[in-house]
This record gives structure tokens, sequence and C-alpha cells, in this order.
């Protein structure tokens, strides 16, 4: 096909080799990013949380360590007791 003084000559070949190094990549770079965005989860709107209890607010705070048993019980008695009155 080639006849002499036709041919590419040794950067000919180079340059090929590194053209068809970077249309791989870059038909492999698109791929892997379609890939990514398509089987990316979708982003749910945050709703806000019910609001919680004393009772759920307080046992959390035991549960996280914040407070200790005693002094879970001692709120929680005075949470249960009702409200104070004032002299």
């Amino acid at each position: 096909m080639f006849w002499y003084g036709h041919d590419p000559g040794g950067w000919g070949w180079f340059a090929m080799s590194a053209s068809m190094i970077l249309f791989w990549a870059l038909i492999i770079t698109v791929g892997v990013l379609l890939f990514r965005a398509v089987n990316q989860p979708h982003e749910h709107t945050h709703t806000p949380a019910a609001p919680q209890t004393p009772e759920q607010v307080l046992a959390e705070r035991f549960a996280r360590g914040e407070i200790d048993e005693e002094e879970y019980r001692r709120r929680l008695t005075a949470l249960h007791a009702g409200p104070l009155t004032k002299p």
C-alpha cells in the first residue's frame, strides 16, 4: 500500500500511537463519567424531623453519654412531676 517515501516514518507512528491512546482514554473517561452520573443516588429533599418530646430528648442525651443514670432519672422524675408552682 505504501511505496518508498510515502510511509509515515518514526514520528508518524508515534503520532498515530499517541492519538490512538488519547482517543481510547477519552472514550473510557466519557463512559466512566456517564456510568457515575446514571448510578448516582438521587438526593431526596430533607424533611424536618417531627418535634421530639422532652422524654425523647432526655433519652437521647442519656444514650449519647452526656448525662449519667442518676441525672437521667432525676430529670425524668421532674418531667413527670408536672409544672412547678411559684410561691
